[in-house]
């Protein structure tokens, strides 16, 4: 519980120059956490003193930013098994404010829509083109080649927002509707692209020579191509074009700890592109908490 008074002398002394006074402050609401965010921006808005001002704003800033990884870093260590509550919490790291709740109410309406034009007698094939006619024809998803560096491309929020994204975030929302109408379609990591699979739970290939049998995959989606259907032989031919081994990772779903990583390395990589070594370092940090709960799916 805070005191109230206690809060208001400490946001009192925030600009007191000397800078071991401050650290100690500035550690002491830092400990308080998002509690006292909405304090912190009541004294913003009544102070005229720009030191103030100035570090209250630092330590929102900082405030977020530890319950950004906090978050992330138990929603690792409890297996990651919801991949939008994952991809909320990146999209927190940049927009603090953003509405959760609106961001959900889309993508339910997404899912709504899709669900509308299912009925059980859809074969695997025709629930994906089902999909991608709701996804990418009638709502207008699409993968951002001319800005594909932005990294905006990777907050889910601006993805559903300009209805445009990288190969990552249009494959997790494709996920994360598919999954929610029980649509088996899951992750592949590839390298430099990233890819969907759809598993054969029902076993309908065990008594036939499909190609991706092995893997128990029936076919493969790319989200950023509209929803193009592929198999296991074009995986092989974009692996021997950009002179990679093959491997197992490279056909079968990956878990969403490991999606998550791989957003992260594109926000830092977007983030590089731009001089933001500061975001850079920052989301490097939350990358390596999250790491060490990397698990096989």
């Amino acid at each position: 519980m805070i005191d109230n008074n206690q809060l208001s002398a400490l946001i009192k002394l925030l600009d007191d120059p000397d800078q071991d006074i401050y650290g100690q402050i500035e550690g002491r609401l830092l400990e308080l956490g998002a509690e006292v965010i909405p304090y912190l921006e009541n004294a913003w808005e009544d102070s005229e003193n720009e030191i103030i001002q100035t570090r209250i704003e630092n330590i929102i800033q900082k405030i977020n930013y530890d319950d950004v990884c906090r978050k992330l870093v138990n929603w690792a260590r409890l297996g990651g098994q919801n991949l939008l509550t994952g991809a909320l919490l990146i999209a927190k790291y940049q927009f603090p404010e953003m509405d959760e709740e609106k961001v959900k109410n889309y993508l339910n309406q997404l899912r709504q829509d899709v669900w509308l034009e299912l009925n059980d007698n859809l074969t695997a094939l025709e629930k994906v083109k089902t999909m991608n006619h709701i996804l990418f024809q009638v709502h207008g998803f699409n993968g951002n080649r001319k800005n594909y560096h932005s990294p905006n491309n990777s907050y889910i929020n601006c993805v559903l927002e300009s209805k445009k994204g990288n190969p990552l975030s249009i494959g997790m929302i494709y996920m994360i509707i598919a999954q929610g109408l029980d649509i088996p379609v899951y992750g592949v990591n590839l390298p430099e692209h990233f890819i969907l699979a759809y598993e054969d739970e029902l076993n309908q290939f065990a008594t036939t020579s499909s190609e991706n049998e092995q893997e128990g995959i029936l076919f493969y989606i790319n989200p950023f191509s509209g929803g193009s259907i592929f198999g296991k032989k074009e995986i092989n031919s974009y692996l021997e074009q950009i002179g990679v081994k093959t491997k197992r990772s490279y056909f079968v779903p990956c878990n969403n700890i490991d999606l998550i990583m791989r957003n992260l390395n594109n926000l830092i990589f977007s983030y590089q592109k731009s001089g933001k070594e500061g975001k850079v370092d920052e989301i490097k940090y939350i990358l390596d908490l999250i790491s060490s709960y990397k698990t096989e799916k």
